[in-house]
């Protein structure tokens, strides 16, 4: 078979001649550029054999040889059928329809296919850094030590931590605090820093150092409770409390449910000082019965320890026992958490030693040690649903894990995975409270980089815990704010900064910065 070229010279077309004035006519010119092709190759087409122009537009110009004869010569008229749709689809643009006429011809009558154009040099790749495929890592039953890097985290982690904390300290936030970091069940960051109290002979701060963990009482104790009872079928949580508690009858009361005592949306005032004048749990029931509503129950969200002074009463007609005794066989016990406790005995002198001193106060004696701070639940008892539990950073991070597990740990079954979801999701586009705990929001303490499906709560003290879902982390802090010194406020920057140095610090998964620009 002779081999043709396909590089020709196309016959000069004149294109005055074409449907519009100055554009050639496709369909006459195809033909002569093919006869031109014969011409001048030899190509062994008969240029006789009917230039159909007929063809559909869409036919494929691919040449096929059909028949021989005459002596050799190739009868092609597909070949010019195609070739006449190949001009078509190009008539665009008649100059480079003309040539590709030309190629797939002169190549076709070669009984070859036409040599395909040379592509376009590919564009440099452009450099990217490498992306290594995270390992992840399963999360363990109980608390296993690990390192940073093992669970995904940058080993310079530690460093950062203790920068952050020192300078903190030594802009006196605290004389002291605890930190415990832990992801997929592991603890990577467990440290005390400085010492329980300003005085010279303080003992060190530690990870099994007892602090007053004010509010967070409120969702160790009381809120995991309530998850509990409601698991149980024990407690309606769009029951009327009156129902619950009789005495709780005050008529703009009547409409109040425990949902709402939870989400703080029951109207109640933000609290007051009752501990000047009243003791007990009958006496500060009455007066929070007795006390107008601030707002519609159900309209508004009012954070309020009343509301968990109120659900206390609750659990406990519920259960049948106080707050304390309940905590301790529901949830404390079972996960070894003996170290947490209402109403610390500082009779023991060893125990004393590792609680962590609040404020002197007067009125009760001077220095507060294994004493709640909170004068309200002071009064009560010492045992109140707001306030009065007693931790270290060790045993939270027991707890953090446990609801990280899905309400389980060590073989120990506390809850179930859907209730913990329900509970820790925002109830309402208005608020960032749920059901007992607060998420993320502009300014908190959870900082910027925490998920939307975080959840966490804080101290007056200076306490605080977070856990993410999302990455399987939780960050605790303990620090006694409240200190002789007088209440110090840069605990707030110290929780913001830990919480974002830790969430930076992770490197299998990409930062997300949650939190709106100011």
């Amino acid at each position: 078979m002779m081999s043709v070229s396909h590089s020709l010279r196309l016959p000069q077309l004149d294109c005055r001649r074409g449907p519009v004035r100055g554009e050639c006519d496709i369909e006459r010119h195809s033909a002569e550029v093919m006869e031109h092709v014969v011409e001048t190759t030899g190509a062994p087409c008969r240029k006789s054999e009917s230039v159909d122009t007929t063809v559909a537009a869409d036919s494929r110009p691919v040449p096929s040889r059909e028949n021989v004869s005459d002596g050799g010569v190739v009868r092609t008229p597909s070949i010019w059928r195609a070739t006449i749709a190949a001009g078509r689809r190009l008539s665009s643009a008649p100059a480079h329809a003309l040539t590709v006429i030309a190629t797939v011809f002169s190549a076709a009558c070669a009984g070859r296919p036409p040599a395909a154009r040379a592509p376009a040099p590919a564009p440099a790749p452009v450099a990217r850094p490498i992306i290594v495929a995270p390992v992840r890592v399963d999360a363990v039953a109980s608390l296993e030590t690990a390192s940073l890097a093992s669970v995904g985290m940058d080993s310079t982690l530690t460093a950062r931590i203790d920068s952050i904390v020192g300078v903190a300290l030594a802009e006196h936030a605290a004389p002291g605090a605890a930190v415990a970091i832990g992801r997929f069940g592991r603890p990577v960051h467990l440290r005390g820093y400085g010492t329980l109290d300003y005085a010279p002979d303080s003992p060190p701060a530690t990870p099994t150092s007892l602090y007053d963990l004010a509010s967070l009482t409120k969702v160790v104790s009381t809120t995991t409770l309530a998850m509990i009872l409601e698991e149980e079928h024990k407690l309606d949580l769009d029951r009327p409390v009156h129902l619950y508690v009789p005495e709780f009858n005050a008529a703009d009361k009547a409409t109040i449910t425990p949902r709402m005592l939870l989400t703080h949306s029951g109207g109640l005032e933000a609290g007051a000082p009752l501990y000047l004048k009243y003791r007990g749990r009958a006496e500060f029931l009455e007066q929070i019965n007795a006390r107008p509503v601030r707002a519609v129950p159900g309209t508004t969200t009012v954070y309020s320890d009343w509301d968990m002074v109120v659900l206390q009463a609750v659990i406990e007609r519920i259960a049948g026992m106080p707050l304390d005794r309940l905590s301790y066989e529901r949830v404390f016990m079972p996960l070894g958490m003996s170290d947490t406790r209402f109403v610390p005995d500082t009779a023991d002198a060893a125990l004393r030693r590792r609680i962590a001193p609040t404020a002197i106060d007067t009125s009760r004696g001077g220095l507060l040690q294994g004493t709640v701070h909170d004068g309200n639940a002071w009064a009560i008892g010492g045992v109140a649903g707001h306030a009065g539990l007693f931790s270290t950073a060790r045993e939270l991070a027991t707890f953090a894990q446990m609801l990280l597990n899905g309400g389980s740990y060590n073989g120990t079954h506390i809850l179930s995975p859907t209730t913990i979801a329900r509970w820790t999701a925002r109830q309402s586009a208005a608020s960032s409270r749920t059901l007992g705990w607060d998420t993320p929001a502009p300014g908190s303490s959870a900082g910027m980089y925490f998920s939307p499906r975080a959840f966490g709560h804080t101290g007056f003290t200076g306490t605080s815990i977070w856990i993410d879902p999302e990455r399987g982390l939780f960050v605790v802090l303990l620090m006694n704010r409240v200190n002789s010194h007088g209440v110090s406020t840069r605990h707030a920057q110290l929780r913001r900064d830990l919480a974002d140095a830790v969430q930076r610090a992770i490197i299998d998964a990409p930062l997300i910065q949650w939190e709106p620009p100011k």
